[in-house]
C-alpha cells in the first residue's frame, strides 16, 4: 500500500522561503509522477508542481515558476519543493499525490494522495 508523507509547513512571511518534503513508502511501479497541489477552503484543488520519476523533467503552474523548485531523491522515494519569494496568495494546504505510468500528471490526477501539509504566508 502507498503511502505518501508531507513535512515542512509553517507559518511564513511575505517575501521568504518554506521547504515542503513528501516521502513515499510501498512503491510498486518504476514508472510515475509525482507533485504538489494546493488548496484553499471554497476552491478546487490546484496543481502547482511535477516531477517524472523516469527522466526527471519538471513542470510548474504558471503562478508559481520562477518561484518554486521541486526536486527529487530518487534513494529515498523523497520530493522536495522549495518554496521562495512567497506571497500571501500562497497560503492553502498543500498535498502531494502520485500518478503511475504517467511522466506528467494526466487529467484524471494523483492515484494517490499525502495528508495535506498547511503553508500560511503573512502579508
Amino acid at each position: 500500500q502507498v503511502q505518501l508523507v508531507e513535512s515542512g509547513g509553517g507559518l511564513v512571511q511575505a517575501g521568504g522561503s518554506l521547504t515542503l518534503s513528501c516521502a513515499a513508502s510501498g512503491l510498486s511501479f518504476s514508472s510515475y509522477t509525482m507533485g504538489w497541489f494546493r488548496q484553499v477552503p471554497g476552491k478546487e484543488r490546484e496543481f502547482v508542481a511535477g516531477i517524472g520519476w523516469s527522466g526527471g523533467r519538471k513542470y510548474y503552474s504558471h503562478s508559481v515558476a520562477g518561484r518554486f523548485t521541486i526536486s527529487r531523491d530518487s534513494a529515498k522515494n523523497t520530493i522536495t519543493l522549495q518554496m521562495d519569494s512567497l506571497k500571501p496568495e500562497d497560503t492553502a494546504v498543500y498535498y502531494c499525490g502520485i500518478q503511475y505510468g504517467k511522466e506528467v500528471f494526466g487529467p484524471s490526477g494523483p492515484d494517490n494522495w499525502g495528508q495535506g501539509t498547511q503553508v500560511t504566508v503573512s502579508s
